[in-house]
């Protein structure tokens, strides 16, 4: 009676992942297979598994200027020098906070735990921005989001997690912070490292809002506010088509949101089987101990 209770708990288990999992690929699939389809299709079956016509007339609209490549150069840029940025000042505050001899430690903390709650607003930072001369640059954008606190807590609790035997050893030895922190802290703390490096890099994709806010020029638009004109404008067109107006190249609007879609995560989907391993490890070890 026992094993046969495990067979059955073990089968409603696996019903409800499987169903769970379906969840979450049906949707996406369904969003891949809209950006492929024809907007006559699309009208006949709104939810279909594969188009009967594909089309790449989304992704051809979607391609067929110079914008997106200008989106994608600039979100690269972001990315390139964001990133890095983010890694040195977070790895470098979550090490002198981890440390117990840090002066005022509890009071930084607590400093740092309090922009969680509160923030001075978006135009104090844009009049900082401003005074510092970087509007039109993308060094305001790098610049806006320093640190995450969320990340920077993580990171302080898997240096927490470490034996501090190891940092007095190398005291021990004549080795200062930085040298700790280069080569004994951070060769062990591989798995939190590809965690937050993870993290930055898909808000860096993602970044619009300091871009929309900051950047005038049409050559400095990071990849997502490119992508939101070409679809408002597609929905204008289609709107137009609509309403009686003539438009020479009719266009399927929800088609254009799709392909956006598909290509604004592929390449984060790319990376992030390569991170896969390290970044669950890092969660875990990095939000046992705080």
């Amino acid at each position: 009676m026992k094993s046969k209770r495990f067979e059955l708990l073990d089968a409603v288990i696996t019903a409800f992942l499987v169903i769970f999992a379906l969840s979450i690929i049906l949707p996406f699939w369904n969003v891949v297979v809209i950006s492929f389809a024809t907007q006559k299709e699309y009208m006949l079956r709104p939810l279909m598994m594969f188009p009967k016509t594909p089309s790449l007339e989304s992704y051809r609209y979607l391609f067929r200027d110079g914008r997106i490549l200008t989106g994608f150069g600039t979100t690269l840029k972001i990315l390139v020098l964001g990133v890095p940025v983010n890694l040195f000042l977070t790895t470098s505050m979550a090490y002198g906070l981890s440390r117990t001899a840090f002066p005022f430690k509890k009071l930084l903390l607590g400093a740092v735990l309090l922009t969680m709650l509160f923030n001075g607003g978006i135009i104090p930072l844009y009049l900082v921005v401003k005074e510092l001369g970087l509007t039109n640059s993308l060094w305001s954008v790098v610049l806006a989001t320093g640190v995450n606190t969320f990340y920077l807590i993580l990171m302080r609790s898997y240096f927490l997690s470490l034996p501090e035997s190891l940092m007095e050893s190398a005291r021990l030895d004549g080795a200062g912070e930085w040298n700790i922190l280069l080569r004994i802290v951070l060769p062990l703390s591989m798995p939190i490292m590809a965690t937050i490096t993870l993290f930055y890099a898909v808000d860096r994709w993602n970044e619009w809002y300091n871009g929309m806010i900051f950047l005038r020029k049409a050559s400095l638009k990071p990849l997502q506010l490119v992508l939101r004109e070409i679809i408002l404008e597609a929905q204008t067109l289609a709107q137009a088509e609509t309403s009686g107006a003539s438009v020479e190249d009719p266009l399927f609007s929800n088609g254009m949101k799709m392909s956006a879609v598909v290509v604004t995560i592929v390449p984060v989907m790319c990376i992030f089987p390569v991170l896969q391993k390290h970044f669950v490890k890092g969660v875990m070890v990095g939000a046992i101990k705080s």
